[in-house]
């Protein structure tokens, strides 16, 4: 499945959370208690996401009763303000998301995060800073004065993770323009390259002295660009992929959804399905408890200092 485009900045997001609307299959609303709703953040083509994700929603709803009274419903939301929406108004009983996308719909209380998802296979992933090996640059220190290429301004990996590392490391960024923008010798600049294989091509032709992406985005590297690069710091790890539900679902229901989710990779057609669910390996229990992990990502993402 083509990795989606991820959500928008908070600011955005948010200004326009009036002018959106969701997909036609999200107006009909739960009145009969007979569905389970899986949420999905993306931002195009909608139908192809629903149908990307009905197999899991049905593998849910046929557990959750023998006779097949309830029925599995997925609904795709453009951005995480509108998933908070179809939170709040009991159209989606849970959702998956990346940490970032998660803490913007958890952090108003719409959702509780639930399990831990092995998307890819990983249950973790990292930042890694890189430059080229042409470059000469060998520390943190070497970027003041220069430019780095971040993914795009909705990347937990990409973005979030390795801004704030620097920021914690004592360093001050500055969004630039463009890869020719001057910058300040007591400042690092950065740009957005929109994708991981772009953040390479402007490190391998130099055109900013560095970029940041996963450890997952590295591994897939091809040889020849790989021996070109060199890693020269790397974050903390954080989940992969998060489980959500919304604050108000009933625990017998929660409970239920655990116990199904948490069983899927020892059932063989548990295992097909999230296999074909982006390569998901298993759902596992939050590492620390919900209330550390929330805690995470509020260290991570909450707003600070620093541009």
């Amino acid at each position: 499945m083509t990795k989606p485009r991820r959500c928008r900045p908070v600011a955005l997001v948010f200004a326009t959370l009036l002018l959106i609307t969701v997909n036609s299959a999200a107006q009909t609303k739960n009145t009969n208690g007979k569905t389970v709703t899986l949420g999905v953040v993306f931002q195009n083509a909608p139908k192809s996401v629903e149908e990307h994700f009905r197999p899991l929603a049905n593998f849910v709803a046929g557990k959750l009763t023998k006779n097949g009274e309830t029925k599995g419903v997925v609904l795709v939301a453009p951005s995480a303000a509108q998933m908070i929406k179809l939170l709040d108004e009991k159209r989606v009983d849970f959702y998956m998301e990346s940490p970032y996308p998660t803490y913007l719909i958890n952090r108003l209380g719409a959702g509780k995060l639930l399990l831990r998802s092995w998307k890819g296979g990983m249950a973790e992933y990292r930042s890694l800073i890189l430059t080229s090996k042409e470059s000469g640059v060998t520390k943190l220190g070497d970027l003041r004065g220069k430019i780095i290429a971040f993914e795009d301004p909705g990347s937990t990996s990409g973005y979030f993770l390795p801004k704030l590392f620097l920021l914690q490391k004592g360093f001050s960024l500055a969004e630039k323009a463009n890869t020719a923008s001057k910058v300040s010798t007591r400042e690092i600049g950065y740009v957005f390259a929109n994708t991981a294989d772009e953040v390479v091509s402007l490190v391998l032709q130099q055109k900013t002295v560095a970029g940041a992406f996963s450890n997952d985005d590295y591994a897939g590297l091809d040889d020849r660009r790989k021996i070109r690069v060199a890693i020269i710091d790397q974050t903390e790890s954080v989940p992969r992929h998060l489980v959500s539900v919304r604050k108000d679902l009933a625990d017998s229901a929660v409970k239920s959804l655990k116990e199904i989710l948490l069983a899927m990779d020892r059932d063989q057609e548990g295992r097909r399905i999230l296999k074909e669910t982006d390569n998901t390996t298993k759902f596992d229990a939050l590492p620390g408890g919900e209330e550390k992990v929330r805690k995470q990502l509020i260290d991570l993402y909450r707003p600070r200092g620093g541009k």
